[in-house]
């Protein structure tokens, strides 16, 4: 096995994110027009710009690594993206796709949470403070968007609890009226 060096791990790892970020642009538009939630396709459509500004952010840590981003693709982005192009694919719009679509995009958030928690930890280990900053501003970007799709999820969820018992009534009522 090849021994590596921690400068050589960094970029390969920040090459890593910085593809995942780009597939992330490509597929936020289409979570956004598969969202029947109007809250949930606006905090899609608010991540795409946030996403814009961590690629130029990235662009900025390269730059001062003196480094351009490798050709890397990101797998594990692709693997999780490509689950949630199948969900769309599958279901019909409805309160139970844009739960699905919530958990596809937090599973994609705790994959960026990771990934830029390590890259910024090996920032500061390397003593590129400037980028360990730069990293630490969108990961707490990511972490404030998981939250932001927890509350979107518990808000549908809750809805749609409602309606299926307001569902259940009807069914009981029609039932009892059967009865008479």
């Amino acid at each position: 096995m090849k021994e590596g060096k921690f400068e050589e791990l960094f970029q390969e790892e920040l090459s890593d994110i910085y593809d995942a970020e780009r597939q992330i642009i490509q597929a936020l538009p289409k979570m956004a027009e598969a969202a029947s939630s109007e809250e949930l396709a606006e905090a899609f459509r608010e991540h795409l710009e946030v996403t814009r500004q961590q690629v130029k952010r990235l662009d900025k840590v390269f730059q001062k690594l003196g480094q351009m981003p490798g050709k890397k693709t990101c797998e594990g982005m692709q693997g999780l993206l490509r689950e949630g192009e199948k969900m769309i694919g599958e279901m019909e719009k409805s309160p139970v796709l844009d739960a699905g679509l919530i958990s596809a995009a937090q599973k994609v958030e705790h994959y960026e949470i990771s990934a830029y928690g390590t890259v910024r930890s090996m920032a500061e280990m390397l003593g590129q403070d400037e980028a360990a900053e730069l990293l630490e501003e969108t990961l707490e970007e990511e972490k404030e968007t998981d939250e932001t799709l927890t509350e979107i999820a518990e808000s549908i969820m809750s809805e749609a609890g409602g309606e299926g018992e307001e569902e259940e009534e009807e069914e009981l009522e029609e039932e009892e009226e059967e009865e008479v």
